[in-house]
């Protein structure tokens, strides 16, 4: 299937993308994990990446947060080449990007509200009032007002999701990283953890890049979808594209059903005998 995503625009988006990647090879090792993966995202746009497990996900994630340089390829964001970028324009790129962690990652030894401060304290110079202005309006965004006392151990799950939620958003970044919103949430949290990216996004105008498993969520939130299975891009293109996929992989996923396994003996007597580099 022909790759569309030069040809999806988000409706009302322009400039130019605020991620884009060419030719993107990322390797553990010895082996190869992406295969020449092109991924753009503009301005305003909600991207959902899906796959299955091992399917390249967690590292093509980790390539756009600047966090591997590309052993092959171009990673661009926000206009910077992430392999060509010094330390400090990282830095300095980084001020602009979001990050909501899967698990939340919040300092369990801090309040909820230092947490969500954290970013402001490290990046800008600014009177402790204005910070904790600043960090209490994040929390009425995510309707978490009046919890900034409280410690992330006496949170709830999806709670946890929107305090880490706060902490991403509290620099007002263009762009948003959320990997895997709903994972370990009931069904009720999780659309209302869906409603709350749409609303930001439209609120504040940023693009959202989001990992995820959990269909019912993707098919609700994204303008456009990538599929990755093995390190490649099966596709890219808006939710009723993707449902009415003919690729036999995509509909896999889509429908639950296992992969047959097909095991080249040669390669596996290979991967047995081969000694380490």
């Amino acid at each position: 299937m022909t790759n569309p995503e030069s040809r999806i625009p988000n409706p009302g988006s322009t400039g130019d993308p605020v991620i884009d990647v060419t030719g993107l090879d990322a390797w553990y090792g010895r082996r190869r994990i992406l295969h020449g993966v092109d991924f753009r995202v503009m301005p305003g746009e909600i991207r959902v990446i899906m796959g299955g497990s091992g399917s390249g996900k967690s590292t093509l994630l980790r390539q756009l947060l600047g966090l591997n340089r590309p052993r092959g390829g171009a990673v661009r964001l926000l206009g910077v080449d992430v392999a060509r970028a010094s330390a400090r324009e990282m830095v300095q790129l980084r001020r602009q990007i979001g990050v909501s962690f899967q698990g939340g990652a919040l300092f369990t030894s801090m309040t909820v509200g230092d947490n969500v401060a954290l970013p402001l304290r490290e990046h800008l110079r600014l009177d402790e009032n204005t910070v904790r202005i600043m960090s209490r309006l994040k929390l009425e965004v995510v309707n978490l007002g009046g919890f900034q006392d409280l410690m992330p151990s006496q949170l709830s799950g999806g709670m946890i999701k929107r305090a880490a939620l706060a902490r991403a958003i509290v620099m007002d970044p263009k762009l948003l990283f959320f990997d895997e919103p709903s994972a370990g949430l009931d069904p009720v949290v999780s659309a209302e953890l869906d409603e709350l990216i749409l609303q930001l996004r439209d609120a504040m105008r940023m693009s959202i890049v989001v990992v995820t498993h959990e269909l019912e969520s993707a098919f609700k939130i994204a303008d456009t979808i990538t599929v990755l299975d093995q390190g490649r891009v099966l596709m890219t293109g808006t939710v009723d594209e993707v449902r009415a996929a003919d690729n036999e992989r995509i509909q896999d996923l889509l429908n639950r059903r296992p992969r047959e396994v097909e095991v080249n003996v040669d390669e596996y007597l290979r991967r047995l005998t081969e000694e380490d580099a």
